[in-house]
This record gives structure tokens, C-alpha cells and sequence, in this order.
């Protein structure tokens, strides 16, 4: 485990898919802890595919490869390229285990920076083979709900811009129907109901918002804020105490997609030589108190 020290911030990360496993930021514990009978995972980073593939594969020409749910990096140990008190970088490389997968060469990096007050994530993706690759990454932090003060239904999000209050239906195997249903976002703030999510994720893809606060009732918020990260993800298991706040580059197959990796919709394709950067920072603010309930001022008697 590498851990990360910034005042009295803390991160642990594992190297095993170089997920980070703890967040203590303001003396709060952000994250989720995992449960084998819940989900068993805090944050795993997704590359290179995002979401669900049909069937638990993928074609590229005339062959077909075992790429399953947002790929294979998460089951991967890293390297440590780089590691100072507050920062450390991971790598992961292709081999000849990833090309049985995904028949492309690639560096993965992930820079994790600690503050005081924030963690910011920056993955790298290089194609170093000598063909166009086709690729998708992401971020799948699970937060802690309630993370502060009151009842997980009091709870919202708050984007930073106006969305749209229609998501696609997932069908069966995690695959986005061309069917939409609206959800109760109204004024950019989506109150967080437990039965948002009897239907798989909220999935806002080509989101106008780069940043997203999940908000308590009491006034603290877990403040997600994005570069390069054009769709949104929103899942749980209702009532099991967390919230992911997903950040995609692609998203899950189409049910009606059958055709190449490369004609797969929102993936991304990098020349030879070329590297693409994406990032999030995950921050917190603590309640702001109430100045009704501060103490009278003394008097003189």
C-alpha cells in the first residue's frame, strides 16, 4: 500500500489497479470500504474500454477478444515510476497478457496528487505500438452516503451547468437502449432517491457540467471537478452506503452495436506515438455553521 501525507490529508493507494483505497480529507473519511456482498471495490480505474461490452467482448477486423466490463487495468499490479510525500506515479505497461485482451501496445500512467483539502488524478494514455488505437478510460470513485450530517435521502448533486433530465434505460447486460426516462433534475440539482437506481447507473453522456457537488443536508460537499471527461456516470446499490461518481471518456455499448472496436461509439483514437491526458480532482468541503445557533454575546452585569 502507498500511502500519501499532506497536513493531516491522507490517501492510501493500492498497486494492485492502482486504486485508491482511503481519502481522509478534513478529518472525514471519504470513501467506500469494500463488502464482498455489496461491491467489492472503492475506486477502480477503467481502461480500455468504459461500461459493458456486448457479450464480454470486443472485435477488432476479423478477430474477437475477451474484453469484459471497463476492461482490465483494475486487475493489473502497477508500477511505481515516481513517489514524494504527497504524490506518486503508476504505470502500467502492455504485454503479452494485455494483447491477448486488446491487441494494442500502450502506457497507462496515473499521478495521484494530495492537498490539504483535495486529491487530483491524472491518467495518461500513450500508444506506443505502431497502428491507430482505440481506447476509453475512467474514474469509478465510490463515496461514502451519508458522508456528513443526515439521512442518505436528503442527500442531492448539484451540477455545475443545466442537464438535461433524460438518461438513456439500461437493457439487460449493462447496454444503452436508445430509450430515455427522465429522472427529477430540476434546476441543475438531482435529489438523491434510493429508487433512481433499481435500474443500473444514471449515465449523463456529453455532459454540459465539468464539475458536480454532492451535497449533505448540512452544508458539506464532495466536490467532483473534471478535464477531459465528457460523461458522468451516478450508480449504487441503493441503501448500501455508497455513491459512485463516475467520470467517463466512453460509456457501454449500444444493445443494437455489433461492429468494430474502432466504430464503437465515444471511443477515442489515438495515433501512433500521440498521448492524451485526462483528469479529476476530488475535494471536500466541511459544513459551514449555522450563525443562528452561535452563542449569544456576553454582557456585562
Amino acid at each position: 500500500m502507498i500511502v500519501l501525507e499532506a497536513g493531516d490529508a491522507r490517501a492510501s493507494i493500492a498497486r494492485q489497479g492502482a486504486e485508491i483505497v482511503e481519502l481522509e480529507l478534513g478529518g472525514t473519511q471519504l470513501l467506500w470500504r469494500p463488502d464482498p456482498a455489496v461491491w467489492n471495490e472503492t475506486a477502480p480505474l477503467l481502461f480500455p474500454v468504459v461500461g459493458w461490452t456486448k457479450d464480454q467482448r470486443v472485435r477488432v477486423g476479423d478477430a474477437i477478444y475477451p474484453l469484459g466490463l471497463h476492461g482490465f487495468a483494475r486487475h493489473r499490479a502497477f508500477e511505481v515510476a515516481e513517489k514524494g510525500a504527497d504524490r506518486v506515479r503508476l504505470t502500467l505497461k502492455s504485454d503479452a497478457a494485455t494483447r491477448a485482451l486488446y491487441p494494442f501496445d500502450f502506457n497507462f500512467t496515473v499521478d495521484y496528487l494530495l492537498s490539504e483539502t483535495a486529491v487530483s488524478v491524472v491518467l495518461g494514455v500513450e500508444n506506443s505500438g505502431a497502428m491507430p488505437m482505440p481506447y476509453a478510460c475512467g474514474l469509478h470513485p465510490g463515496f461514502r452516503w451519508p458522508f456528513a450530517a443526515g439521512a442518505p435521502e436528503d442527500y442531492a448533486l448539484r451540477f455545475a451547468e443545466d442537464e438535461g433530465p433524460f438518461v438513456p434505460v439500461i437493457r439487460s447486460g449493462g447496454l444503452i437502449s436508445r430509450l430515455k426516462r427522465k429522472v427529477p433534475l430540476v434546476d441543475k440539482i438531482l435529489p438523491l432517491l434510493p429508487e433512481l437506481f433499481e435500474n443500473d447507473a444514471l449515465c449523463f453522456l456529453n455532459a454540459a457540467s465539468r464539475a458536480v457537488r454532492f451535497e449533505a443536508p448540512d452544508g458539506a460537499a464532495i466536490v467532483v471537478e473534471t478535464e477531459n471527461f465528457p460523461h458522468f456516470g451516478i450508480w449504487c446499490r441503493p441503501g448500501n452506503g455508497y455513491l459512485c461518481i463516475e467520470e467517463w471518456t466512453g460509456h457501454s455499448d449500444p444493445e443494437d452495436f455489433a461492429g468494430d472496436l474502432f466504430a464503437k461509439p465515444s471511443m477515442r483514437i489515438l495515433p501512433p506515438g500521440a498521448r492524451e491526458r485526462h483528469a479529476a480532482r476530488f475535494a471536500y468541503e466541511k459544513a459551514v455553521p449555522d450563525p443562528g445557533l452561535a452563542a449569544p454575546p456576553k454582557t456585562d452585569t
